[in-house]
């Protein structure tokens, strides 16, 4: 709901009012996008139309009063980072039917606050709509309607947050969600098989997660599939969770590739059924409360509302990918700031079965005289458009900078779209069937454990004796592919796949699965204490899922033992190979 901003009673100005983009009743054909809001505050929606505008989102807004506002858009013109030309995501803001003059999306490549004019409104409350005038990644974070013709938003991000919990009436607390034996922060396929493995161990759970679905890369948002050993000797059972969690089809390249593929209804439906999971969706955790070198609570922001939450805990499992747990409660980690692996945002073509005519995009990669995978006249060709190897960002902050790498992606796929269907002139009745507007990261920040696995310890084959977790993944490290880099040096937009083999599987020491200074933190997936060397083998998101099993039994054996992760290493490291060889599968499986 909306809410009118009471924080500027005391001096004296009339009241404004703000419509959180996010909190619209109706997103039409927009979509919400919250993987950049602990970068700029907010979740925002994305005119998501892939070159054809799509439908309104619509809300209604009550007002102090009728009257003259004065109307303001937190937008950003997204091609302005590298002066391209062409303001591809215009939209208008329409007021009970009638479009602004202004067209918002048109200026500034930071986000702020565009003036909108004025706009005569007759009733106690308002229809807002947002309607996209081109299908091009348009993006609205908030509307400000204010009585006061001389009031401005705050565009610093501490201010803006302020004003934002006075607008929305959101208490300077966190409301209390309880406290839990483990809290899980990420809904990956690691956080899925942690909160899995320790609720069937008997303890209570709460899974936090800050999307809609869970899965991660592995859902229908991303729809990268799943890699990696599970269920090997000599401890076959680690996996079963896995199992149960992989779907009955895979079909990863072009329009087979669909979001029905990746079961988010059925996932969803397994983790309601577990007794012992409180789950949390749309969660984002972006605050850690530490005392004595343990995490006492985290706190998470609803990334549709902005209400917070605190979860307390004894034990907390950071399988957020990103480590922003561990990072929030000070963990030691690192980061490779060079030459580090991107993300990629998959997407496809399809034979529409008419003619599909593309526009120009003069703001995308100027790709009609430059060669990239897909380009041909042969149908097979197409395949590979959107692959793994569409990937960004090897040089740029993987984390602080993810908005500007998942926005060269796009321009990557429609400038070499363009290409195809304007210079090349083929495949006329193709279109743009699906592309993923979250990213699908590889690499960021890595937790640092008791021990940091090398890529020299996969291939010599090192052994320690607490060996846990399976590989079956060669080191896949990817770098920018030569034959594609000229022109784009420093903001490469394809890669390719360095290989090292080693003896697999390879059993991950259980040291390298919690934090070496946080006494009560575990971690699971690509956050795990590795070199980047040893992260290309174990990535991938069985061996993640397969990490997050092995937390799950540990964080049942430190409740049993009222000890943390280090101390089920040192005096029960015997009974954790034991709970390996039993798994945490269903009993039926």
């Amino acid at each position: 709901m909306l809410a009118a901003i009471g924080a500027f009673a005391a001096d004296a100005r009339p009241p404004a009012v703000l419509i959180e983009a996010e909190m619209f009743a109706s997103f039409g054909g927009w979509v919400d996008d919250s993987q950049c809001m602990d970068q700029m505050g907010s979740p925002y929606l994305l005119a998501h139309g892939l070159g054809v505008p799509v439908a309104d989102a619509e809300t209604v807004v009550e007002l102090p009063a009728p009257g003259a506002y004065r109307v303001w858009v937190r937008t950003r013109d997204w091609v302005a980072t590298w002066n391209a030309p062409g303001a591809p995501g215009r939209f208008q803001v329409c007021i009970d039917g009638t479009p602004l003059a202004t067209v918002f999306g048109t200026e500034g490549a930071e986000w702020h606050w565009q003036d909108g004019g004025s706009a005569a409104i007759a009733g106690p409350r308002a229809r807002v709509a947002l309607r996209d005038l081109t299908g091009f990644e348009g993006r609205c974070d908030a509307i400000v309607l204010s009585a006061d013709p001389g009031f401005v938003p705050p565009e610093d991000q501490a201010a803006l947050a302020r004003f934002r919990r006075a607008a929305l009436a959101i208490p300077d607390e966190p409301e209390n969600a309880g406290t839990y034996d483990l809290v899980v922060a990420g809904g990956g396929i690691a956080g899925m098989c942690a909160a899995l493995a320790a609720a069937r161990l008997d303890l209570r759970v709460a899974l936090v997660q800050d999307r809609p679905v869970l899965g991660g890369n592995n859902s229908s948002e991303v729809r990268v599939w799943l890699n990696g050993a599970r269920n090997v000797e000599p401890f076959p059972r680690v996996g079963d969770i896995v199992k149960e969690l992989e779907h009955a089809v895979r079909a990863h390249y072009g329009p087979e590739n669909t979001a029905e593929v990746y079961e988010d209804e059925k996932r969803l439906a397994l983790f309601r059924g577990e007794k012992n999971i409180a789950l949390f969706l749309m969660w984002r955790v972006n605050g850690a409360e530490v005392e004595n070198g343990a995490i006492k609570a985290v706190t998470a922001q609803h990334a549709r509302d902005g209400r917070r939450l605190r979860f307390a805990g004894r034990l907390f499992a950071d399988c957020t990918g990103d480590g922003c747990v561990g990072y929030l409660a000070g963990a030691d980690h690192e980061v490779t700031p060079r030459g580090h692996m991107g993300p990629c945002n998959l997407w496809h073509v399809a034979d529409t079965g008419a003619p599909a005519p593309f526009p120009r995009c003069p703001w995308a990669l100027p790709l009609a005289d430059k060669p990239f995978p897909g380009r041909g006249k042969n149908p097979g060709e197409l395949l590979k458009l959107g692959s793994w190897y569409w990937e960004c960002g090897f040089d740029h902050d993987p984390i602080d900078k993810i908005e500007y790498m998942r926005d060269w992606n796009f321009r990557a796929m429609y400038g070499a779209w363009d290409a195809i269907k304007n210079t090349d002139k083929v495949f006329p009745d193709h279109a743009i069937a699906w592309a993923a507007h979250i990213a699908g990261k590889r690499e960021s920040r890595r937790l640092l454990g008791d021990i940091i696995l090398t890529g020299e310890d996969l291939v010599s084959g090192k052994k320690y004796p607490d060996g846990c977790v399976p590989t079956g993944w060669k080191i896949d490290l990817h770098l920018p592919d030569p034959r594609y880099e000229k022109g784009f040096e420093g903001d490469a937009f394809i890669s390719v796949a360095h290989y090292t083999d080693y003896p697999q599987p390879y059993w991950v020491p259980y040291r390298c699965l919690y934090s070496r200074n946080i006494a009560n933190l575990f971690m699971a997936g690509r956050d795990i204490s590795v070199t980047h060397e040893a992260l290309g083998a174990v990535r991938v998101m069985r061996t993640g899922g397969c990490m997050g099993e092995i937390v799950g039994m540990a964080a049942a054996l430190a409740g049993k033992h009222s000890t943390g992760p280090r101390g089920v290493y040192a005096g029960h490291l015997q009974e954790l190979l034991d709970l390996m060889r039993a798994g945490a599968g269903r009993k039926s499986s």
